[in-house]
């Protein structure tokens, strides 16, 4: 019975280490700034409100940021990193 409560234990202590919040945020604006060097996206929407979002080797659409600029873009990220950068249509 000990032994079946432990991998109880343990496997629930597994799987809650591994859940992720999956909480994804949708921005939709202009592109006003990308910093090559930082790595980093500006986007304003259209209320005034801007987010700074950080790109990541596997943000999808992160090489075509750089053309992207003063466009209408649609940048969804999690907890600030970027997890594609799309041009809006």
């Amino acid at each position: 019975m000990k032994q079946i409560l432990a991998i109880l234990a343990l496997t629930s202590l597994a799987v809650s280490a591994h859940a992720g919040c999956g909480k994804k945020v949708t921005n939709e604006g202009t592109l006003k700034a990308y910093d090559a060097e930082k790595k980093t996206v500006l986007v304003e929407s259209a209320d005034g409100k801007s987010a700074t979002i950080t790109l990541t080797p596997s943000t999808t659409g992160a090489d075509k940021a750089a053309g992207l600029v003063g466009k209408a873009v649609k940048v969804v990220s999690e907890h600030g990193k970027a997890d594609s950068v799309d041009a809006k249509s």
